[in-house]
């Protein structure tokens, strides 16, 4: 009725609501960019969206809003995906579904087209990326299609080339108007003489409803035990599980459809399970991936610290002429040594590392982007298997290597509030881009030619280490292998699209140098005072500040660990609000400005050894940082997903507790066999 109404106002101008449903790597998200010009994370693999984000737009001077929903494959709702698209294009909110299918793989977009096209609201097709169509020598029948759906719309677009957004956006003001239409499945006598029994006794019980084939079909789909907590409860009056069946038939129609519309698709695929033939194979899947991601590393390496070297030069030159300027302006020596040694040389330390950040989001948003990042959850499914989760843990893990918190939120996309928390266990011991200040300035300090493959090292350790833990709490809740089978969509292989990759690493650069603005500036200004005062007031000999103080107390703790000194436990604690300001912490300690140069790091290296701190030492460090607690922003929303403050505290204990252990492991061990 309320639908009814909003279409007779329409000509007041009145908004219509649309809403953005298809599977994961459609190209949704992409779209739904594309009309509102938001900048939302766009991947290649399923899990990205977990919530439901709006945004405006208009056709002709018709405000439009538009809702992006999660990437789901049913409307079943067995996943939080799945219940929150449901929820929001059940009710009355959304007035037009686009179903946004990747026409590449149209196969197994219609599942969720035909579920849609049974709610009984105005559904329009939006077959996207019909330019991989057509670049792959494949044909659909834009005439058929339409009538083996119902007649409903459909509309050929390109997200990527932002191409039919027009014809889009007219199709769903005329088919607001007209209302919903579209086929519904026929499905064999038998079972529509089961969905007749179980509308007649849904009537009986609840009175005349709206769509009451939907419900029936959805009652029949779940098994009794799910139907015990349903708000239509059946339980006892009609059978249930027929789940199978039901999406059996589905299928045989979707077959029909293929058959009759879609041509020249053999020729893909068989390039496709060429190429997973090696990257997902059982043997060599985890090897090649291994191998990609010390690519990867390489590039971050070779190619950032070549382009780092200009970014140096250029803080050279800024921090002597800012020095200079201050000097002839007369500033007191305090503000001089504020501004120069404490907030120049905290951010404009951690600023130099911008390529080789630059240069590791880049490659991964490649290899999302391409398709390849859902092949390492799949070839991870079995591993992942014997620690009690399922290959879809390893996608927020994969996601951990850029930033903690994105990770922990796309937890949401695992089945059980067990498989979250494990998960988020586990996840904070992925190296972020935040520790790979740290790994490049103490690994080519201390390392030198092998500064790479020690660097590298460390992301193992994180991988394993991570898996170890979880195999620990798995078996100690006595556990048995994961045996649930891995729904994950294997996308077709494709080149990278330009925006989509520039959009993701301009997110990535741009919270980088929001980090550098503010949380390492307070940082570094927070770090100068408490270096610069003690008891007495300012003091001339940070040794007897607050700093001082304070890293004395934890010297015997981080001492068995060959971190015995008070600087580096100010450093450590300052890392907790961000990793990457224990570089910048390093530089204002020992007053040393552009500490990533070649003369930088030579003078940091001579004070440290001076202290009696070696290359054993560094890498018990890099250790230490690699697996103590997560930046307080991770722990916030540690907190939140979790909805418990006890565990997040117990948590971030552990997380303490197995680093100060991994690095007394790692120092006594290396002092005893290298002398």
């Amino acid at each position: 009725m309320q639908r009814e109404l909003k279409r007779q106002g329409l000509k007041d101008n009145s908004p219509i609501t649309v809403g953005f449903v298809g599977n994961p790597n459609c190209g949704k998200t992409t779209l739904f960019n594309a009309f509102t010009g938001a900048k939302l994370k766009v991947a290649n693999w399923p899990g990205v969206t977990v919530e439901k984000v709006e945004g405006e737009t208009s056709y002709e001077g018709r405000p439009i809003r538009v809702i992006d929903t999660p990437g789901i494959y049913s409307l079943t709702s067995y996943t939080i995906e799945e219940i929150v698209t449901r929820k929001c294009i059940e009710d009355e909110e959304v007035d037009v579904i686009i179903n946004v299918v990747d026409a590449s793989s149209l196969e197994r977009n219609l599942y969720l087209t035909l579920q849609l096209l049974e709610l009984k609201k105005p559904v329009i097709l939006a077959l996207n990326m019909m330019d991989i169509v057509e670049e792959r020598g494949m044909e659909i029948d834009l005439h058929r299609l339409p009538e083996l759906l119902g007649h409903i719309p459909v509309v050929p677009v390109s997200a990527r080339k932002r191409s039919g957004l027009d014809v889009l956006m007219h199709a769903v003001v005329h088919h607001y108007e007209e209302g919903p239409q579209g086929v519904v499945v026929r499905y064999a006598p038998q079972m529509e003489t089961k969905i007749g029994q179980v509308e007649a006794a849904l009537r009986n019980r609840y009175g005349n409803m709206d769509n009451l084939r939907w419900h029936a079909i959805k009652m029949l789909e779940y098994d009794e035990e799910v139907n015990k907590d349903h708000p239509l409860n059946l339980t006892g009056i009609v059978d249930y599980s027929y789940e199978k069946d039901i999406i059996n038939e589905k299928y045989d129609y979707i077959e029909e459809i293929i058959h009759e519309c879609l041509f020249n698709k053999e020729r893909q695929a068989a390039m496709t399970d060429r190429i997973d033939e090696l990257l997902t194979h059982p043997v060599w899947g985890i090897p090649v991936f291994l191998g990609i991601m010390a690519l990867v590393f390489f590039l971050t390496f070779t190619v950032g610290d070549f382009l780092k070297g200009y970014f140096e030069t250029g803080l050279d030159y800024f921090s002597q002429g800012f020095l200079a300027g201050l000097k002839a302006l007369g500033a007191s020596p305090w503000l001089i040594s504020l501004l120069v040694d404490g907030i120049v040389a905290g951010v404009g330390g951690i600023l130099t590392f911008l390529p080789n950040i630059f240069i590791l989001f880049l490659a991964l948003a490649f290899l999302e982007d391409s398709g390849y990042m859902a092949r390492v959850a799949y070839v991870m499914n079995e591993t992942m298997s014997k620690v009690g989760l399922s290959g879809k843990a390893f996608l927020p893990m994969l996601l951990g290597f850029g930033c903690t918190v994105p990770a922990v939120m796309a937890t949401r996309a695992l089945a059980t509030d067990r498989d979250r928390r494990r998960t988020i266990l586990i996840t904070p011991f992925m190296s972020c881009s935040a520790r790979l200040p740290i790994y490049v300035l103490f690994a080519h300090m201390f390392f030198r030619e092998h500064a790479l493959l020690v660097a590298y090292s460390l992301y193992l350790i994180g991988l394993l280490v991570a898996i170890g833990v979880a195999y620990v709490v798995h078996k100690g809740a006595g556990g048995e292998e994961e045996d649930d089978a891995l729904l994950i969509e294997l996308p077709e292989y494709k080149t990278p699209n330009g925006r989509t990759v520039a959009i993701y690493v301009w997110e990535k650069v741009e919270d980088y140098l929001t980090k550098a603005g503010t949380t390492i500036f307070i940082a570094s200004i927070a770090l100068w005072f408490v270096l610069n005062i003690g008891p007495g007031g300012m003091v001339e000999d940070v040794s007897g500040s607050y700093a001082a103080m304070i890293g004395r107390f934890l010297v015997p703790v981080l001492k068995p660990a060959g971190l015995g000194s008070w600087q580096i436990a100010v450093a450590l604690i300052s890392g907790l609000s961000a990793k990457e300001v224990v570089v910048s912490s390093f530089s204002v300690l020992y007053g040393i400005n552009n500490i990533n140069s070649a003369a930088g790091m030579m003078e940091l290296s001579q004070i440290l050894a001076i202290q009696g701190f070696g290359a054993v030492n560094a890498y018990a460090l890099m250790i230490f940082c690699l697996l103590y607690s997560p930046c307080v922003a991770a722990i916030a929303t540690i907190k939140r997903e979790t909805r418990s403050l006890p565990w997040t505290a117990a948590m971030v204990g552990f997380q303490i507790l197995m680093a100060w252990g991994m690095s007394v492991l790692v120092y006594q061990a290396g002092t005893i066999f290298l002398g």
